[in-house]
């Protein structure tokens, strides 16, 4: 049975999409069976594993729209096990369409039941929203985890997303956990770096992932290749990073 782990942050820029699709390779690498459903229109996780939007005939707006069966939006990857249900730019009009669906915060968790015998990991790039597919997509999901960069704004809006949690908890999923905070963009060398870092350690302690994500060009340049880090630079930081990540997620849920 899949666990499902959504990746969220209502703060653009912060590592979140880049944090999906690496982190999705890297489970992969570790032989785990792994879907990304990249719920976010901008479609970066899609294009960033090598998908030719325009050649997408299905994608995750057809499951949530047209009802169309998500085991047709399924698309495979150059990674061995891992596959993805692309997203589309339509996606952006998806939420008001939503709006008179029955159960419309339990679209996704409907669609992902079928999917969760096939895979040992399904991971959901959120946009940078809180808007009703972001709901959706923690209404599914079995734990969220967090990204945070290590800039002057970090903890701004964390609040916020741990309120609709909150309230998700309490109304649509009260299974939902939070499966850590991670820290992205890194760089030890920066004094503000490392104060964000001890600043989030102290309000979130045993929350926070051991792992960080250091600031890694090899990462930036990766996705405009259609490539996880993994297969671009393999001995690159931000490969090593992300497999450390997948290794203490694997650690946490041995039963996966």
């Amino acid at each position: 049975m899949a666990r499902i782990i959504a990746l969220a942050n209502q703060k653009g820029g912060v590592g979140k999409t880049t944090t999906t699709m690496n982190l999705a390779a890297s489970l992969a690498t570790l032989e785990k069976k792994v879907l990304l459903i990249d719920a976010d229109p901008q479609a970066n996780a899609s294009s960033g594993l090598g998908v030719d939007l325009a050649q997408v005939d299905c994608s995750i707006y057809n499951c949530l729209i047209d009802k169309v069966d998500a085991m047709e939006a399924i698309y495979t990857t150059d990674i061995e096990g891992l596959d993805i249900i692309p997203s589309h730019i339509d996606l952006v009009g998806a939420e008001i369409e939503m709006l008179q669906l029955k159960d419309r915060e339990k679209v996704i968790k409907r669609l992902l039941q079928p999917l969760r015998s096939e895979y040992d990991y399904i991971l959901i790039d959120c946009s940078p929203s809180l808007g009703l597919i972001t709901v959706n997509a923690l209404t599914a999901a079995d734990s969220v985890i967090i990204p945070v960069q290590c800039e002057y704004f970090a903890l701004e809006g964390i609040s916020k997303l741990l309120n609709t949690i909150r309230i998700i908890k309490n109304s649509l999923n009260p299974d939902l956990e939070i499966e850590g905070f991670l820290l992205t963009m890194y760089d030890s060398r920066l004094r503000l770096a490392n104060q964000i870092y001890n600043e989030v350690k102290t309000h979130f302690q045993e929350l926070v992932f051991e792992t960080v994500i250091q600031r890694n060009v090899k990462l930036s340049e990766a996705p405009s290749h259609g490539l996880p880090v993994i297969l671009y630079d393999a001995d690159s930081a931000g490969a090593k990073n992300h497999l450390a990540l997948a290794k203490e997620i694997v650690k946490k849920h041995p039963e996966m």
